[in-house]
């Protein structure tokens, strides 16, 4: 009998391994991914999950830092890894007769990392050097102080990596108490996506991951949207600005109504904003807006890099474009933003890469794989009402804005809110 090319197997540990098969290809990617990211964090261990994440690679009980690179690129693998609020995750591509060593040593890390005090000191610095990157990065930093704004002094609004006087603080103890508390089986989705068998795979998690505790992991810490404003005044060519609202969960009805509300407003060389903004009035360079669903919540922004004279046009235009949505979406400029979005989820079922992550985070959020038909079903069903009755939702909300640069013309946050409500 015929396997489907999607299976999932819990463990008795509770951890879940999930794979797709796809046999046209001649690469496995997989990966662990941690339900745990910087809402887990309590404040002063802000910027613990980067970090552990940095210090994976860094030697475990068998393999040098050097012994892991060389172990992967001798097969011509890839390794790498990320963290994000909700997640942290541990991933490779290698051929698909090198799956066996791939998995060894995802399991590895995560089971048996050692933190050497060496490398630990080493990684410090490299994420002193991050971190101070991206503070004079303002088109990256500004994200920072919209979503600190958005969520203050809770962990859903501090940065993720973590701020330069806990990083240099930060002790070897609490890497490693972190990690044994949030590291658990239970906790987390071994996923891969490629040209293999699932028993096989299901057979190699067992025993590289054994070790994964199998003690519950604490909850996520709770995010309330409060929204407000942050302003920095810098000597920059241009004024950087955010502009964002509360938005949708992932299981939340309207979530695909925002996503391609997203779209077809900001998404785009078609979207309004491209067109109106860029195109029609040459105000900015950049201009866009993203959707960024969470758990239990979520947010929608607006994101435009302008010059000082320019920005006093550009906020009123921006904002008569938030009112024009929430009454008169088009079905052609619907019809654009849907094929926009099922392309961009159609392509990335090409990616082993793409499709490892995705069934995992799936299994994470809803606790299955959602099929490829229903989310395009879902797509598809989206009216212009729905689209109309999203942006009413979001753009009535209380606004977050966040402002860096010479920013004296940008509107005070009091009047956005007043031309948003009127």
């Amino acid at each position: 009998m015929t396997q489907p090319a999607i299976r999932t197997t819990r463990l008795p540990s509770g951890l879940t391994i999930v794979t797709e098969r796809m046999e046209r290809v001649e690469t496995v990617s997989l990966g662990a991914y941690v339900a745990s990211g910087t809402r887990h964090e309590r404040e002063e261990e802000n910027g613990v999950s980067h970090f552990l994440e940095h210090m994976a690679f860094k030697g475990t009980e068998r393999r040098s830092a050097t012994q892991i690179a060389e172990e992967i690129e001798a097969v011509g693998g890839h390794i790498n890894a990320y963290t994000a609020r909700e997640q942290t995750a541990f991933y490779v591509k290698v051929l698909k007769e090198d799956m066996a060593l791939g998995t060894d040593i995802i399991g590895d890390i995560l089971c048996h990392s050692t933190f050497d005090p060496d490398e630990l000191e080493r990684e410090r610095g490299v994420i002193l050097q991050e971190i101070g990157q991206a503070n004079d990065t303002p088109d990256d930093i500004i994200f920072d102080h919209f979503q600190e704004t958005a969520y203050p002094a809770q962990p859903m609004g501090r940065p993720v990596l973590g701020t330069e006087a806990r990083i240099r603080t930060m002790k070897r103890d609490t890497l490693m108490g972190y990690m044994r508390r949030h590291y658990a089986a239970s906790n987390t989705v071994v996923a891969a996506a490629g040209n293999l068998a699932h028993d096989r795979f299901v057979d190699l998690v067992s025993r590289h991951f054994a070790d994964l505790p199998s003690e519950p992991a604490p909850p996520a810490l709770g995010g309330v949207y409060a929204g407000g404003e942050f302003r920095e005044g810098r000597d920059l060519d241009q004024v950087h600005v955010v502009l964002g609202f509360p938005a949708m969960a992932y299981a939340d009805p309207d979530y695909y109504p925002s996503l391609l509300l997203s779209t077809l407003l900001g998404g785009g060389m078609s979207s309004r904003l491209f067109q109106e903004v860029r195109e029609k009035r040459g105000l900015v360079y950049s201009v866009y807006s993203f959707t960024a669903p969470y758990m239990d919540g979520g947010l929608f922004g607006i994101y435009a890099g302008t010059g000082e004279s320019e920005v006093a046009e550009l906020m009123p235009v921006t904002l008569d474009e938030l009112h024009k949505v929430q009454h008169g979406v088009t079905e052609s400029e619907l019809a654009r933003a849907r094929a926009q979005v099922k392309a961009g989820l159609l392509m990335s079922l090409e990616s082993t890469g793409s499709r490892c992550e995705q069934i995992s985070r799936q299994i994470q959020v809803f606790g299955r794989v959602m099929p490829t038909a229903e989310t395009v079903a879902k797509i598809e069903a989206v009216t212009t009402g729905d689209v109309e009755r999203a942006a009413a939702r979001i753009f009535r909300a209380a606004p977050t804005l966040a402002v860096m640069g010479p920013a004296e013309r940008v509107p005070s946050l009091p009047s956005i809110a007043e031309r948003l409500a009127a």
